[in-house]
């Protein structure tokens, strides 16, 4: 399973819009684009209430960083976003641009509750304490915890002893009702991780609001979530910087329905990588490490879902121009690995990365590169076939094994 986090305004807006449909959602994102006067022309209570404000760029600690504007006017929001974003930001030793932030009306409340849930192989684990917010991490030895077994229903009797004992009954009642929904709602729509730090709460009326949202999606549960994460966007880790030729297959990930993702780790090195699927790139990965070749990995990627002739070609493309740009001394490996498929077409995914080879068998040959090949699935052997012969054809080293051999088997013919 690989996890992708999207921005604290997508989330809160989607879980609020499904647990509380009729109420309206007072919240707006602030992007390198934005026009302040577009915003006060469509949102007048920005100008009305008082406001929190902060970057929305998937890091926590917000607030231990000096980061979190509260209960401020329009005018000091606007002056402290222009301020944060003219200036590089340090988090956790990772240094970048603030260039998205969340600013939301300030909610008075009285509780500071810590929520989330969490999916562990256990089962789906849902976590709660009564003193939330900046200290939780400080006090976690306070949050207490109940699994939900996999393929099991939401006992909410036994959550109420063991999560909620000693609260208070109008608050009790609320809470019960809102975990209900948010649990339904995280098992419909492919979360891994949802945690709310705080909920803030009123005692006058037990109202719950969701101060602080942190999200997690599990990526394999894409091609059955496409509705309800049509409106997600899916943005890099802070400070992560994107060269030209991740930042083109980005691009084309972006176009295509199926999943083509590209990582430079180390472009001299002298094992790459072209793999089919999420969990086989992360089982290639650290195979690779596992057998001492961390230093030698070149990259991170995958291409799944199906992706076709043509989208495969210029995936290929891209990792094959980067793999001969530099010389080395030793032999390069190239892996062409995955599982086996359920619906890929490998004979016809081969064919894209066929035609790659083809253009860059001059530079293989200069780069005395060695072909790995691992893969089952439909056509798998018309793939093998074609991939094998096409070897001959070019004069370049080309290894072809089927699901019958293990699938990071090919990792240990790479020689040191």
């Amino acid at each position: 399973m690989a996890e992708v986090g999207i921005r604290e305004y997508d989330a809160k807006k989607f879980v609020a819009s499904k647990i509380y449909p009729s109420t309206i959602i007072k919240s707006v994102l602030v992007t390198p684009d934005t026009k302040f006067a577009d915003l006060e022309g469509k949102n007048s209570w920005l100008k009305k209430d008082l406001l929190v404000c902060k970057p929305d760029q998937l890091f926590g600690g917000r607030g231990k960083l000096g980061l979190v504007l509260v209960k401020k006017n329009w005018n000091e929001v606007k002056k402290w976003i222009e301020e944060k974003r003219k200036k590089e930001t340090k988090v956790k030793g990772v240094s970048g641009k603030l260039t998205h932030f969340l600013v939301e009306p300030f909610v008075p409340h009285d509780l500071q509750y810590f929520f989330a849930i969490r999916l562990t192989r256990e089962g789906d684990q849902i976590l709660f304490s009564k003193e939330g917010g900046v200290e939780v991490e400080e006090n976690w030895d306070k949050v207490s915890s109940f699994t939900v077994p996999v393929l099991s229903k939401l006992d909410l009797g036994k959550l109420e002893k063991k999560l909620f004992p000693g609260i208070e009954a109008k608050i009790k009642k609320n809470l019960l009702d809102f975990t209900k929904k948010v649990f339904s709602l995280y098992r419909e729509s492919g979360f891994s991780y949802l945690e709310f730090n705080p909920l803030a709460i009123l005692k006058k009326d037990g109202k719950i609001n969701i101060l602080d949202a942190v999200t997690k999606l599990d990526s394999t549960a894409s091609f059955e979530c496409l509705e309800s994460w049509k409106n997600f966007e899916f943005p890099e880790a802070f400070g992560a910087k994107l060269n030209k030729e991740e930042a083109e297959i980005e691009a084309l990930d972006k176009k295509s329905g199926a999943s083509l993702k590209l990582t430079i780790l180390i472009p001299e090195g002298t094992i790459w990588t072209l793999v089919a699927g999420g969990g086989a790139s992360v089982v290639y990965t650290d195979t690779i490490c596992d057998l001492g070749f961390q230093s030698k990995l070149a990259n991170y990627g995958e291409y799944s879902g199906n992706p076709t002739m043509a989208e495969t070609y210029q995936y290929a493309s891209k990792v094959l121009d980067l793999m001969t740009r530099n010389k080395s001394k030793e032999k390069k490996y190239l892996l062409i690995g995955g599982g086996i498929a359920n619906f890929t077409d490998v004979a016809k995914t081969f064919t894209g990365i066929i035609k790659a080879l083809k253009e860059y068998k001059k530079k293989l040959k200069e780069h005395k590169v060695q072909v790995l090949v691992r893969r089952g699935g439909p056509n798998y052997k018309e793939g093998l076939k074609n991939i094998e012969k096409v070897g001959k054809e070019i004069d370049i080293p080309i290894k072809v094994f089927g699901p019958d051999t293990h699938m990071t088997k090919i990792v240990s013919m790479i020689k040191k």
